[in-house]
């Protein structure tokens, strides 16, 4: 399915060239992804925050070392249990470049997943930080961090439930809708290899905020990223 979506601020105008590949399950994510040249930016929803970890993987092995920024309120960085939703980090370590990724967000860590993240010298970024310093300083440093081959991963529970209350694990004191946005669309503006929006839960949702956050927050990715 393809087609054109008109994107960004009222009356800007844009267009950009879209292309649905439908419901893919886990068995064809290296199939499908692997078909994408440098020229396209493949956009994953979910579902299940380890759906991650298997694309990640694809993608290192295609670019080389990925620079992963990762939002989310929890670390995800299990080491002692491996392929699910808790250990996507530890379950992606050789295909990314530790020292230009990132996580944003991060609220609710266990004391296993603070033990790797000072192990391996992690940053992370969190709602308290983006209070303090300011979105456009945190902005600025995230840039100046990243290396080559960005994927953005993004659950969302990373943003406060009064904004997305369809999640499965929702914490409090999250990010706030328009410092993620602009996150987002200063990252992607950079150049991305890849992004995925996942954990939205529909079941959970009130009158679909989280379904509606998370289609504007894809629009302002594919309006943000290179290509047409």
């Amino acid at each position: 399915r393809g087609g054109k979506l008109s994107l960004g601020r009222p009356f800007d105008g844009y267009e950009k060239k879209v292309h649905d590949y439908g419901d893919i399950t886990r068995n064809h994510i290296d199939d499908v992804y692997s078909k994408f040249d440098s020229s396209k930016t493949p956009i994953t929803i979910g579902g299940d925050h380890s759906i991650t970890s298997q694309i990640v993987n694809v993608l290192g092995n295609r670019f080389g070392k990925i620079s992963l920024v990762y939002f989310d309120a929890h670390p995800d960085f299990v080491s002692s249990t491996r392929n699910y939703y808790g250990s996507v980090i530890t379950d992606v370590l050789s295909n990314i470049n530790i020292e230009s990724s990132m996580q944003i967000g991060i609220r609710s860590p266990e004391k296993e997943e603070l033990d790797n993240v000072q192990k391996y010298n992690l940053q992370v970024i969190t709602p308290f930080d983006i209070q303090e310093k300011g979105i456009k300083e945190i902005a600025k440093n995230v840039l100046e961090k990243l290396g080559t081959n960005v994927y953005i991963s993004f659950d969302m529970d990373c943003i406060d439930p009064s904004f997305a209350p369809g999640v499965s694990v929702p914490v409090p004191m999250g990010v706030n809708s328009l410092d993620a946005a602009f996150l987002l669309r200063e990252i992607a503006k950079r150049g991305i290899v890849g992004f995925d929006i996942m954990e939205v839960c529909p079941n959970f949702d009130v009158k679909d905020r989280t379904s509606h956050l998370a289609s504007r927050l894809i629009s302002e990715v594919i309006f943000s990223s290179g290509g047409n």
